[in-house]
């Protein structure tokens, strides 16, 4: 470890429940390099499946069908323009690049915890799983969230406001609190300012609210509603509960203070 690592106060049970070495800051620039480089590629891969449809031959060896490619938008941007993609392809691409972006934001400036190479390709996956679940989700006629013939639709309206508002929240909460803790009058004291004053574990709860609406807006909202129940209740008995843990151990009465300030744990107004 760092001279800047704290022991993790917490039973051996509660860390092992942990996705993340709390207080740890090791720096592991090899994982971290291998999980910004599996994000950089996600829009490549998340291109493909939208504009070439890889993948769908074995879908259609199943006897699943898939929607046509749609007419290209016309931005006027040539860019743009010139991937081919429908406006509806042309928002999920770019609800990839913008996870794409803010998770490399995150690894590089924001993360100050230790990420081992296995836990860079697991993570990186992970995240693919569900762009591509979405993707695949979207030209596939049983379960895409564009059969109407009107655009925008309001399985897109919705999920993009949700996308947008979740993604923003995570984003903006984690750079707030990367600069309390960048300050050396705040060491050893829990940030409870900006958006965490709304709820204990913001950033959680805005990840929470961005997968579910990556998931409506592919996949209509069965699949929105069923991506953000399972992220809400992982969040709510996994992982809330073991940073809970930490919290209580290492700020004492700074965070039971916090915890009677702020009532919400991760969405504010509804838990």
């Amino acid at each position: 470890m760092t001279d800047e690592s704290i022991p993790d106060p917490r039973s051996e049970a509660s860390r092992k429940r942990d996705l993340i070495a709390r207080g740890d800051h090791t720096r592991t620039p090899v994982g971290k390099a291998a999980f910004f480089l599996l994000r950089a590629v996600e829009p490549y891969l998340q291109y493909s499946i939208l504009a070439h449809g890889v993948g769908t031959g074995l879908l259609h060896s199943v006897g699943l069908r898939t929607l046509p490619p749609g007419l290209p938008a016309q931005t006027g941007f040539s860019a743009i323009d010139g991937l081919g993609l429908s406006p509806y392809r042309l928002v999920l691409l770019g609800m990839a690049v913008g996870s794409s972006v803010k998770q490399n934001i995150w690894v590089t400036a924001l993360s100050g915890e230790p990420m081992t190479v296995r836990d860079a390709i697991i993570i990186g996956v992970f995240n693919s799983v569900f762009n591509s679940v979405s993707s695949y989700a979207f030209i596939l006629r049983a379960t895409s969230a564009s059969l109407e013939s009107t655009f925008p639709q309001p399985a897109l309206i919705v999920g993009s406001a949700l996308y947008v508002t979740g993604i923003l929240t995570e984003l903006i909460a984690e750079i707030q609190r990367k600069r309390f803790k960048a300050d050396p009058k705040n060491k050893g004291k829990p940030y409870t300012g900006g958006l965490w004053s709304f709820a204990r574990h913001i950033n959680y709860g805005g990840y929470t609210l961005w997968r579910a609406g990556y998931a409506l807006t592919g996949g209509g909202w069965i699949m929105g509603a069923i991506v953000g129940a399972f992220f809400f209740s992982d969040f709510a008995t996994r992982a809330v509960p073991v940073l809970s843990d930490y919290c209580e151990k290492r700020y004492g009465e700074d965070w039971d203070k916090f915890k009677k300030q702020t009532k919400y744990r991760l969405i504010p107004g509804i838990y």
